[in-house]
């Protein structure tokens, strides 16, 4: 690997469409959102264990209402922005609209805004006769909480996302990543109108609910984290196309078969007939064989890479990506997914435990993933500087650790709320029973500050300086990564030219 200072990069050499710096501002607002989800998750965890704690500022339904709305905003941002830079790519064209997506930026980045502030700055029965809830009742639901303004505007802006992608796509080449995304992504737009969907039976409700909340995260999510985790190992590794295709289309049909039919699991306990316990347990015990073999997926790529691509630390969030969410939304679903320990499992601390880290490893990682490949990339240089690499590297390592800790802490919590309240001989309250979890909440408290800060060194890490990495001499280069290294070496050479010249002439004199 070479280093060379002050070498010739460009935005035009480096990148090889210009449409795809349209990703940047997504993902510069995804990472802001991120902390703003962040900071609302501390204060929570401050409030489980001091009660009034910035009380009646922020009551803990509110700050829970935020965490989670952002959490789902500034992951589609992310999904958003990784669209938008790796469809031009895969096409090799550029974008069909690069206007219409800054447009769509704006609309997006404003709504969510004021949405937020409507959260916070009046009462939510308030807002709701303020946005229109009278004409269609949409609001109130764990997670869809949103205004009906909002739920419009999600979906138009997701509209016209998926207008210019496909059109984009639909000029240009078809690759199995580009359909695979696409797959995903008109998914997330179908299942999102379930979200205007209320119907005033409760069980109905339920059942539909999960129709977005489930075929989400464990549907039609898991296509675009296997397109964007394909996309950058093809890159970082320059394995075969041919090969990464066959591992996504055995990936991709057991997320599908396992997913869809894993529903039933979320529909032990709502009123629905007794067999979606056998068809839930059944399947749901199948949905960590496609986490597992994304797994496999990715350190086989890994393994059989022809490339040594500088960055580095864009591979190790693409291999704990691959992990973190196996052990997440995989083991840690399966610990509680049976319904006979679902029975007693259902709504307690362990369900938080699997939530944070499949949340954390399956997207959250595949989004930082995608923003550390393409942002130096989208800033002129194929790779950051190493010292960059080590600051981001303290980064992965504190934030993933730290989720560990308090996915262990929410799992000890949760064994001991399932037996002092729902098995014991003399069962507690649910509020007796949060007294003796304290200690958890204060150790989970500590792995969420010990995140934030990791979190902060990932933003720092975009902006240390350092000597700008090269590819090896000996790796198999993309035409772009071609054109970049001829010409520095071009570079490189008429220098040395130059003084070789001029230490012959001095001889001469």
């Amino acid at each position: 690997m070479a280093i060379l200072e002050n070498s010739h990069f460009t935005k035009e050499k480096v990148m090889q469409y210009q449409s795809q710096l349209v990703a940047k501002p997504y993902f510069i607002a995804a990472i802001g959102l991120f902390i703003g989800q962040i900071i609302f998750g501390l204060i929570l965890g401050t409030q489980y264990v001091v009660g009034d704690f910035l009380f009646p500022e922020i009551p803990f339904n509110v700050a829970r209402m935020v965490h989670t709305n952002l959490l789902i905003v500034w992951l589609l941002f992310g999904f958003m922005g990784a669209a938008y830079y790796l469809v031009p790519e895969e096409s090799e064209r550029e974008l069909y609209s690069p206007k219409l997506a800054i447009i769509t930026f704006w609309v997006f980045l404003v709504t969510g805004a004021l949405t937020i502030v409507g959260y916070l700055a009046v009462p939510y029965a308030t807002l709701a006769a303020m946005t229109g809830n009278d004409i269609l009742p949409t609001m109130g639901r764990e997670y869809l909480e949103q205004p009906l303004i909002t739920k419009v505007g999600i979906l138009l802006v997701v509209v016209s996302l998926l207008y210019n992608i496909t059109m984009t796509t639909l000029m240009g080449r078809k690759t199995s990543i580009t359909i695979i995304l696409l797959m995903g992504l008109w998914g997330l737009a179908f299942f999102w109108l379930f979200a205007f969907y209320n119907p005033g039976n409760l069980v109905l409700d339920k059942y539909y609910w999960f129709w977005v909340v489930h075929l989400w995260v464990e549907g039609v999510w898991e296509l675009i984290m296997a397109a964007l985790l394909a996309f950058v190992l093809i890159k970082v590794t320059g394995v075969d196309r041919e090969v990464i295709d066959k591992w996504m289309y055995v990936i991709i049909a057991l997320a599908l078969i396992t997913g869809i039919l894993g529903t039933g699991h979320h529909y032990y306990w709502i009123g629905t007939p007794s067999y979606w316990q056998w068809i839930g347990s059944v399947f749901s015990a199948l949905e960590p064989i496609p986490f597992f073999v994304m797994t496999l997926f990715a350190f086989s790529m890994i393994n059989r890479r022809r490339r040594d691509h500088p960055n580095k630390i864009a591979t190790l969030w693409a291999l704990g990506t691959a992990v973190t969410a196996f052990l997440g939304a995989g083991v840690w679903g399966f610990m509680h997914t049976l319904a006979p320990i679902n029975f007693y499992t259902h709504g307690s601390q362990i369900t938080a435990a699997h939530g944070h880290l499949a949340f954390y490893g399956a997207y959250v990682m595949v989004v930082l993933t995608i923003i550390s490949y393409s942002m130096p990339i989208m800033r002129g240089r194929v790779a950051n500087s190493q010292q960059a690499q080590k600051w981001e590297t303290w980064a992965f390592w504190m934030m993933t650790v730290s989720m560990v800790v308090i996915t262990l802490f929410l799992t000890g919590a949760g064994v001991m709320q399932v037996w002092l309240q729902r098995i014991g001989d003399t069962p507690m309250s649910f509020m007796a029973t949060q007294d003796e979890l304290v200690i958890f909440y204060w150790l989970r408290l500590v792995g969420g500050a010990v995140f934030f800060i990791g979190l902060i060194v990932y933003v720092i890490s975009f902006f240390i300086k350092g000597d700008i990495t090269l590819l090896s001499p000996n790796e198999k280069l993309s035409p772009v990564e071609t054109e970049v290294k001829s010409d520095v070496r071009s570079d490189i050479a008429h220098v040395s030219t130059e003084d070789s010249s001029e230490e012959k002439l001095g001889n001469k004199k």
